[in-house]
């Protein structure tokens, strides 16, 4: 593809790198048959190759206007485009890029800027948000069906940690709405772990990844919680004391793991960032299924795979060998490519789309009868268990019971 960019953007970092992104792709529209806002939509511009040739427009001056922000933000950054893309046209990147040339040249109305200001806010401080939702709990049977259903009915609880007693350990992102929302997946990991002869620890003070605020297009506010996390991890990194970085969540797990590129122009965090992304591992790298015994039959689970992990983080098949090991049945799961609709906020910026990419989800787990659905990421997990009458658990507890279970 070829491009002629803008004076304001041709020779910045940025700019250098979309036009090298731009000049990947040719047009060919594998991309189209994997995107799932095209599929439910049928619009060109709710595809990746019409969303590139918007974001290409933009970047080389033509006027931007809400239209084009309407069909960049109907974008999921599933990032399943990726995968299909003959030619390695990172168009995860490109979206960022394009999202903040085209948020800077355009205003929202003044009851949407009041709403992203709020998830701003809100999600990532952890202290916060978990105040509002013990408040959420104590009204819910007063709020709407569909917020009732986003608000869990009882407090989780955390469970057993281990004390740190190996020499092996690694270090465990804490996140910002995980803690509140599901204490048990990170003390899950560590059990597990313990097992194995692991001994997994969170830092004081450590976070949000940052990939709340960067996808909600403040990039910058994004950034500067990615350094806070950073500062935060940097003690036990640089002692050489952790091995590894473990993500219990992949849509924070693909954000730490781009710290690389997000960070790349940051002369005072550029290195420190690229030793944290080199550190960054989904937990399903860390747990090596030979470290499993093999278990009785536990029953029959589907495994939604979320985008994050499949698409961004290109891990395809570690989770569902691990629960096989310990003795799950998987059942096969159509159109497993597809994204749920979570991606982040976006169930909460764009609900009418959520809701169907949910409900196609949901019948295509549900087809093959499972007892439960089993995910790697929490923001899938709320999305779907709102609407699921099957139990959806993080593949870490379920792995973590069956291991208990054993002799």
């Amino acid at each position: 593809m070829q491009t002629q960019l803008a004076d304001f953007i041709r020779d910045t970092p940025e700019g250098r790198e979309a036009d090298a992104i731009l000049r990947k792709c040719v047009h060919c529209g594998f991309c189209t048959a994997t995107c799932p806002t095209y599929q439910l939509l049928g619009d060109e511009l709710d595809g990746p190759r019409g969303r590139i040739y918007l974001i290409k427009q933009a970047l080389e001056g033509h006027p931007v206007t809400e239209k084009t922000r309407l069909h960049l933000d109907r974008c999921l950054t599933c990032r399943a485009c990726e995968t299909t893309c003959p030619s390695g046209v990172r168009y995860g990147r490109l979206a960022d890029i394009g999202r903040g040339v085209v948020e800077a040249h355009t205003r929202r109305g003044a009851l949407e800027r009041a709403w992203r200001a709020v998830l701003s806010v809100v999600m990532p401080r952890t202290a916060l948000f978990g105040a509002l939702l013990r408040f959420g709990q104590l009204v819910r049977p007063l709020l709407p069906p569909g917020l009732r259903a986003r608000i869990p009915a009882r407090h989780a609880r955390r469970g057993r940690w281990p004390a740190p007693r190996h020499a092996r350990k690694m270090l465990a992102l804490a996140g910002c709405v995980q803690p509140p929302l599901a204490p048990g997946i990170n003390a899950a990991a560590a059990r597990v772990l313990d097992r194995i002869g692991v001994s997994l620890v969170e830092a004081p003070g450590a976070g949000c990844c940052g990939g709340i605020r960067f996808h909600l297009n403040e990039q910058e506010a994004g950034r500067g919680d990615m350094r806070a996390l950073i500062d935060a991890w940097w003690p036990l990194v640089e002692s050489n004391e952790i091995e590894a970085i473990v993500v219990t969540a992949s849509g924070c797990g693909v954000t730490v793991k781009d710290y690389v590129h997000l960070l790349a122009h940051d002369p005072a965090y550029r290195d420190k960032a690229k030793r944290i992304s080199g550190l960054a591992k989904d937990l399903c790298e860390v747990v090596p299924a030979e470290a499993i015994a093999a278990g009785r039959d536990r029953g029959r689970i589907a495994f939604q795979s979320p985008c994050s992990l499949q698409h961004g983080q290109q891990i395809r098949g570690a989770v569902e060998a691990l629960l096989a090991r310990a003795g799950y049945q998987l059942a096969p799961v159509r159109d497993s490519h597809l994204c749920c609709g979570s991606a982040g906020t976006y169930s909460l910026l764009q609900p009418e789309i959520a809701r169907e990419l949910r409900a196609r989800k949901l019948a295509s787990l549900a087809e093959s009868m499972p007892q439960a659905i089993a995910s790697a990421n929490l923001g899938c997990m709320v999305h779907l268990q709102s609407a699921s009458e099957l139990p959806v658990r993080h593949w870490i507890e379920l792995l973590d019971e069956a291991l208990a279970a054993q002799p």
